[in-house]
């Protein structure tokens, strides 16, 4: 009740009236049954506007750290989004599971297989865990651009801006039955991720590269970090300053 009161009166209303998005291609999006969204992901708004222009209901994998603040938790739990945990392991097997079993009830699954926002508006690697969904729940894939929501919310922004031109395409389903008998095959898995990534850059124009967003966010905040010298050298250098 909450997600369709919050998209048809509350907020959704809202966001029409001051970005007007624009949609492409929703004839490609299944009326019934098991599907899956996986789009790249610019901003923390992606998650409000493909939802906003698509007639069915959408239930989105999300990071786990917007459940840990007060501040967040009760939307995002009252907008039925997943949490999945960064760290690998136990539990974003579990985030994976429950995805599955929201395909399996002819629900609609979002995702962003780069598994992070981009850090510089380029589509980073894709995680095979969507095509670990798409295999063992047996749906099909549409791809997604979203272009214009680091307008509205760009990466470091705390609060979105009330400005900015919103489009979302819709890609041709990518279905992958030749797989269904190899839900668990690694080199499957990376053959349908790669096949997805590359819908998803054909639909949005981006520069594609061959690594994870993580790790290049990592690199890029380590690159940003002062070094701390050693005690001794510190002395040493303002002992010559002087």
């Amino acid at each position: 009740m909450f997600y369709w009161v919050m998209k048809y009166i509350l907020l959704g209303p809202l966001l029409r009236l001051l970005y007007r998005p624009k949609a492409i291609g929703l004839e490609n999006i299944p009326g019934e049954g098991p599907v899956i969204l996986a789009s790249n992901h610019l901003s923390f708004v992606d998650s409000l506007f493909i939802p906003l222009v698509i007639k069915r209901r959408v239930v989105f994998l999300g990071k786990a750290d917007y459940f840990d603040s007060w501040r967040t938790r009760w939307f995002f739990k009252a907008a039925n989004v997943i949490p999945v945990r960064r760290e690998g392991g136990s539990a974003s097997e579990a985030a994976l599971r429950a995805g599955i079993g929201a395909l399996e009830q002819g629900l609609i699954v979002g995702i962003y297989p780069e598994g992070t926002r981009s850090p510089d508006g380029r589509l980073y690697r894709g995680k095979s865990g969507v095509a670990r969904m798409a295999l063992e729940a047996q749906a099909p894939v549409v791809p997604i651009s979203v272009e214009g929501t680091t307008d509205v919310m760009p990466l470091d922004a705390k609060m979105p801006r009330l400005r900015g031109k919103i489009r979302v395409r819709f890609g041709k389903p990518l279905r992958f039955d030749r797989y269904f008998d190899r839900p668990s095959d690694r080199f499957v898995l990376r053959s349908a991720t790669d096949e997805i990534m590359y819908e998803i850059m054909m639909l949005s124009g981006q520069e594609y590269v061959d690594e994870y967003a993580a790790k290049v966010k990592k690199e890029l905040a380590a690159q940003e970090r002062p070094v701390k010298l050693p005690e001794s050298e510190t002395v040493g250098r303002e002992r010559a300053a002087s």
